[in-house]
């Protein structure tokens, strides 16, 4: 057998095996549709807010609610304790940069 026979072999194979993760993506995403119905129906029954991300730390599960030294509330030039930590990021009204008044820059 040519190499290129098993060169074309293989793409087939893994071809099929890449359509076949579509294929049961979909089928999987109607499968949960009811029960993702219910969570919904739940929720808003319950009033239920933030989605629990993580369940590590609490500045990770909820990252809304954190401020953003509580990642380093042992010590400031402490290390990152949980990996969850360095996959977000803090809320944007925390990194935003405010413009500060002319009265506070020099007086003039």
């Amino acid at each position: 057998m040519r190499k290129s026979t098993l060169l074309f072999i293989s793409h087939g194979i893994l071809l099929a095996l890449f359509w076949g993760l579509f294929a049961h993506a979909a089928l999987a995403v109607r499968l949960a549709s009811p029960r993702l119905e219910a969570s919904r129906s739940i929720v808003s029954r319950l009033g239920l807010t933030d989605l629990c991300l993580f369940t590590e730390a609490r500045y990770t599960r909820h990252p809304s609610m954190a401020d953003l030294n509580t990642a380093f509330q042992d010590c400031p030039m402490s290390f990152e304790h949980f990996p969850s930590g360095s996959l977000i990021s803090p809320p944007p009204h925390l990194t935003r940069r405010t413009v500060r008044p002319a009265a506070a820059k020099g007086g003039r």
